[in-house]
């Protein structure tokens, strides 16, 4: 017979292994992966959450999540947790609009430029960098204006796929730094760059003998 729990939003046959000592902890770790897909343990509170977790209850976790068709991801290099939806399943899926779109994919192949190196090195760029990107990458249609992309960073962050920094000195919103966490690459994982100029061709005009020009947007798609 199970001890009773203190914990009143704790169910009685709910992992009734769990001590109430790591309960609220854990409660935690399951919001930070709901709410926003990842939990960052590279620094602060997020540090014993995470080691809590990978360390102790990692099938519990896993058990939590797949019935709700998202697969847990322990990231031991970069320290971080990850649910990332199996999309073929998920009833769990957000939608980005289209400036975000084109931001997460044009951050998804400068992410992939650095680490196809073999740097080890946190990825970072400007909001000058990244807004250079889009006009490369999407030269057909238009995209956001720097002072957009900010607002397009700030869903980026909610979900743990960016960080963003403003050095000292700042002045110009162009000089803010972006830090592009490996969970962003699998919110969208592509198989190769082939696979990215796919997606990237779905976001440029439509050829067609009218010539209509018209746009082909579809929004990506991330947990939850």
């Amino acid at each position: 017979m199970s001890a009773p729990t203190s914990d009143p939003l704790w169910p009685r046959s709910f992992w009734s292994d769990v001590p109430d000592s790591d309960r609220a902890a854990l409660r935690e770790v399951l919001a930070e992966l709901l709410g926003r897909g990842v939990l960052l343990g590279d620094e602060g509170s997020g540090r014993e959450l995470y080691m809590l977790a990978r360390d102790h209850y990692r099938t519990h976790v896993e058990d939590y999540l797949a019935p709700l068709a998202l697969e847990l991801i322990v990231d031991d290099d970069h320290s971080l947790l990850q649910a990332r939806p199996r999309t073929e399943s998920c009833l769990l899926l957000g939608r980005f609009d289209k400036d975000e779109t084109l931001v997460l994919l044009a951050l998804w192949r400068l992410y992939d430029d650095e680490i196809s190196t073999g740097s080890q090195e946190a990825v970072i760029v400007t909001v000058d960098q990244l807004w250079a990107a889009l006009k490369v990458y999407f030269d057909k249609v238009a995209t956001p204006e720097k002072s957009q992309i900010e607002s397009c960073l700030v869903r980026l962050k909610r979900h743990r796929l960016v960080r963003t920094l403003k050095p000292e000195g700042m002045t110009q919103a162009g000089e803010m730094q972006i830090e592009i966490l490996p969970s962003l690459a699998r919110v969208i994982p592509f198989d190769d760059i082939t696979a990215w100029q796919t997606r990237v061709d779905l976001h440029q005009p439509q050829s067609s003998a009218s010539g209509s020009g018209k746009e082909s947007l579809e929004a990506e798609e991330v947990s939850p």
